[in-house]
Order: structure tokens, then sequence, then C-alpha cells
């Protein structure tokens, strides 16, 4: 009998892959609508461990999809929708192509909709799970909400997109959420804890918008990107605002009619402004917000987790105080401020913002109220000033958010040079990384005292020296007493009593002296033993080892470099320092 034996490419790699033309010809689908599909349910290439199996002895690169994902989406009811989408531009554009606008009207009345609802609850089974997933759906989110209307993105979606990011951030305000914040060169950074998730996104700066010269940037594939986050940003607001006890959508508490009185071309900046300067309505007065209640912190009877319950108290306590740390100031913003971020940060942590009404819309006091303790400024002098307030610049309000305490204003009033913003996401606890005097100063109070701890410390090895000197010269001069007594006494006595007398001597006990250790022979020897273990290691993961080595080399070069950067700036700011002083006292003495 012959043995009938499997097909070339019937098992393994080559069964369990598919490229992008055999999956078109499977869903019958153009290729516009199979990125647009992909994207949606979250389906990506794969790419094989074995490419020439994976693409069935083919040459070349192809771009590959797991059969069983090609399947997953021929169930998909969204296809049919495609199809009907097609049809129906068929029908439109044929229609006016004869002129028969009765037609063309009543096809266009009846436009196809795609339900993405569906689509969200399949990725996302639990609320959990999309808290997870809102980084990029923030910070694209937050992205189109600054774009004019453009060519390959729909009317309506940027505008929604602004609609829905002011109803998070309304969320994160009333949740007291906000952790972290930062300022660069892409715009603000801000880290929010929701529910025991940690959420990190980008707001960006808020400039006139650029067009694009060339096609570079393709706008209509972040705009399905976009289609889809916003469905899923609608269902997390909804979510969160009934977990806080809030109305969906949002109302605020202030009937003032002014906000429907648009008086600038920033209509909107200034309605998106004066949404986040009132409280917004809860559902139920009487129920107590989650966010205020005192929870208490289970503790377990287990040693080895002991250390990690008291950091886990410590850092409860510490966010707990950070939630209030603006509460009771009142802080008002000249006009030359980022009034958004500054609005926003200082909202999560219980201060009242205002600003100039003429401006802008939503002011709550004016610039004159004696009350205001804060008054942020980002310019070199005022003209008319207040003695019951402080004029800081607006890097107070990031540092102490960072710092997690009301920073002294002395280094941030207005005019004054700033010190470097630091970045809260380094991990400085990571190996071989380097940190600033300035963040090692803010991590360690103890940092600029290292010179005289230094100076105290050889003080008082000094002192130990002494001690011991005197100590030997003591023994040494009861020694040579109990000898010439010894040797007086043995005029008269046996050599048996003497030998007696040497023995007891000898079993005087003594103090015990601490052996002296060689450095370099302890180098050496450790040196040695890492070279054995080095030549230990498999052949297999020698590879990923040097690797691993020359990184840790280049970091080591990259810090050097830093620190030696760091003293020249140094030196050369000492040295014009002491230029000055010498220029001043030639002036005094002229």
């Amino acid at each position: 009998m012959v043995v009938i034996g499997k097909k070339k490419y019937q098992a393994g790699e080559g069964a369990q892959f598919m490229s992008r033309k055999a999956a078109l010809k499977k869903l019958q689908l153009t290729l516009i609508d199979f990125r647009r599909l992909c994207i949606l349910k979250g389906i990506y290439p794969r790419e094989p461990r074995n490419r020439k199996r994976a693409q069935k002895g083919q040459p070349g690169i192809k771009t590959l999809y797991h059969k069983k994902d090609i399947q997953f989406l021929m169930h998909e009811p969204i296809i049919w929708k495609l199809r009907e989408l097609k049809v129906f531009n068929k029908k439109v554009g044929r229609a006016r192509a004869l002129k028969e606008f009765s037609d063309m009207k009543r096809y266009l009345s009846n436009h196809p909709t795609l339900k993405l609802d569906h689509i969200v609850k399949e990725r996302y089974p639990t609320f959990i799970d999309a808290l997870r997933d809102l980084d990029d759906c923030l910070t694209l989110c937050f992205l189109f909400s600054t774009f004019p209307s453009l060519k390959h993105i729909p009317r309506d979606q940027s505008l929604l997109c602004r609609r829905l990011t002011i109803e998070f951030l309304h969320a994160v305000i009333a949740a007291k959420a906000l952790r972290k914040v930062f300022v660069s060169i892409k715009g603000y950074y801000y880290q929010a804890e929701i529910k025991g998730q940690v959420i990190t996104w980008i707001v960006p700066h808020h400039f006139s918008f650029e067009p694009q010269a060339k096609n570079d940037v393709d706008f209509k594939m972040m705009s399905i990107f976009v289609e889809f986050y916003i469905t899923m940003l609608g269902f997390v607001n909804f979510r969160l605002y009934h977990t806080l006890n809030l109305y969906y959508p949002p109302k605020l508490t202030t009937s003032d009619n002014s906000e429907k009185i648009l008086v600038d071309e920033e209509a909107y900046v200034s309605e998106r402004i004066a949404a986040l300067s009132v409280p917004l309505v809860n559902l139920d007065p009487t129920l107590q917000n989650t966010e205020d209640e005192e929870l208490e912190m289970d503790q377990f009877e287990n040693e080895n987790d002991a250390t990690k319950l008291e950091e886990a108290m410590i850092e409860a306590e510490k966010i707990k105080k950070l939630k209030t740390i603006f509460k009771g100031l009142k802080v008002f913003l000249n006009r030359e401020i980022p009034r958004e971020p500054l609005v926003f940060i200082l909202r999560c942590f219980g201060a009242e913002v205002s600003w100039d009404k003429l401006l802008f819309v939503g002011a709550t006091f004016d610039e004159n109220d004696e009350t205001i303790t804060h008054h942020i400024v980002d310019r070199p002098s005022m003209t008319k000033q207040y003695i019951s307030r402080y004029y800081v610049q607006p890097q107070w309000v990031f540092d102490s958010v960072n710092a997690r305490e009301l920073l002294p204003v002395e280094k941030y009033l207005m005019g004054c040079v700033l010190p470097p913003h630091l970045s809260p996401f380094s991990d400085s606890r990571h190996d071989q990384t380097y940190i600033p005097p300035e963040e090692r100063a803010l991590m360690d109070p103890e940092f600029k005292l290292n010179d005289d701890e230094d100076e105290s410390e050889e003080e008082t090895e000094n002192e130990e020296e002494r001690e011991e000197d005197e100590t030997e010269e003591r023994d040494s001069e009861e020694d040579l007493k109990e000898e010439i007594e010894s040797s007086k006494m043995s005029d008269g006595i046996s050599e048996k009593e003497l030998q007696r007398n040497r023995l007891k001597k000898k079993m005087k006990v003594k103090t015990g002296e601490v052996t002296k250790e060689d450095p370099w022979e302890k180098k050496r020897q450790e040196r040695q033993e890492y070279r054995l273990r080095e030549r230990m290691i498999k052949k297999k993961h020698r590879k990923l080892y040097r690797s691993m080595m020359d990184g840790r080399k280049e970091r080591a070069k990259e810090i050097w470099l830093l620190r030696k950067k760091r003293r020249l700036h140094d030196t050369a700011e000492k040295q014009k320092r002491k230029e000055e002083r010498k220029q001043k006292k030639a002036k005094i003495a002229e």
C-alpha cells in the first residue's frame, strides 16, 4: 500500500498565514474597505517566524494575516453595511450624472450609517479593559479637536472630538484623578488614575493650524481610527459620569446665558474654558461622592508584605494630600497665560480660577478682587500690582503638582530665572540613568549637605584614630611595667615557677585585632570570579549577553558625557559670577 503523505504547506506556518490579496479575494472587499474593517476590528498584519514557509515558497515580502483573523472577519455584519455604502455611492453618482435630482435627494435621505457599538462591546467586554486602552484614544481625540475642516475628515468629527474631550476633562476634575503633569515641545502630558488604571495622554499646544504642503500625513486613515475612538470615548464618558453621580450629557450649575453670546473669533476656546471653570450638577445631591470618602486600607498578617503594605499606605497618604493641594487658593490668570491646561490642573486640585471677562466667557471673579491669593503671569513686570497676592509664573503650578506639595514661591516670582522643569515620568530608579543635581536634591533633601558630611566623617575618623593610638600606648606601657616587675621577681624564683608565669601570661585575654583586607586583591578575585561566570553562559545566550553589556557601556558613556557637560556648564557659570562681582567692586571703588 502507498502511504499518502501531506502536501507541502498544508500544515504549519504555510497553513496558518494568508496574504492580503487572498484575504481581499475571500472577503470580496476593496483594499480601502478592508483597511477600514481591520482598523475597526483591531486586526493587524503578523510577522511569521519563517517567511518562506508562510508565503508558501513565494519570493518577496508580502503583507500576511492570520487565517483565523480573516475567518473572524467573515462573520462581521459591518461587511454588509460597507457593501450597501458602495451601492449607495453608485446610485447617487448615476443620479447626479443623469441629472435626476429628485432620485438623488431620495437616496441621500436614506444614507446608510455604520454603528460601531457592538464592536466596542466585543473588543472591551469590561469597563477596565476600555480604560486600559484609553491612552491612544484620548491623544488622537485631543489632536483632532484642534483641527479645522479638512479634505478627508468628516465635518462633524472634530466638533464631536472637542465635546467628548471636554466631557472627559470634567470627569477627571470631578474624580480628582490627575496625578502627574509635564510641559514639553509636543504639548502637555497628563497622567490620571481612574479605577486603579493609569491613563497617560498628550494635549497639543493651541497654535494655529498649518496646512500640509505634501500629503505626508494620511488623514483619511487617522479619521477611521477616530471614528472608532469617538464611539469608545462616548461609552467611557457615560460610565464615568454615572459612577461619579453626575448627569450625562453634563449640566452646569450656573444658569448664566452669557456663554451664548460669542464675542470673539475664538468662541469655542472660550466656551471650553468656561465649561471647565464651573462644577457640574449631581444626579442625586444626597449621595456622598465616593472620592471624598476616607477609604481604609486592608491589612493582612503577612511578614513578607509588611514593607510593601507600609509603602502603599505612605503612597495613599501622599495622594490624599495631593487631591487638595490647591484647596482654598483663589487664582487669577493673566491674558498671556495658556488658560486651558492651567484651569484644568488648578480645578483638579481644588482651586478657584478666573480670568478677564472681556477676553473670555466664564470668568467667576474680577482682577480687583482682594481675596485672590495667586496671580499667574508670564511677563517680566506689571504696572499695577496688589500687595495681598503672589505674582508667580505658570511653572509653579506644574512643579507643585509633581512635587505633591505647595512649593515656595520665591523661585517662581515674576521676572525670576526659573528652575529646570523636570519630567515626573522618567524612572530614576532604572539602572544607569543620569539624574540631574536638581532632581537629586528634590529626591534627597540632604543631597546639598554632602560636603559637610564628608568633613564631619573625616573629623570622626581622625578622632577614632587618636583614641586607638592612645589605647595602644597605654597597653604597651602596662606590658613594659609587668615585664620589669617579672624580671625583678625572677631573681629569687625557680625556673619552673617562671614557666608557669609565662603560661599564665599567654592565657591572658586580649582585645581582638581586625584583619585588614587588601582591596586590590579583593577586586582582582571578584574580577576572576566574574570572568568565570561569563564563561559559564550558554552559547545560544552569549550574543544576547554581549548586546546587553554593550548597551550598558553605551549608557555609562552617555551618563559620563552628560556629567562632564554639566561640570563644564557649572564652572563657566561660576566664572561669570566672579567676573560680575569683580566688575561691581570696580564700579563701587570708582
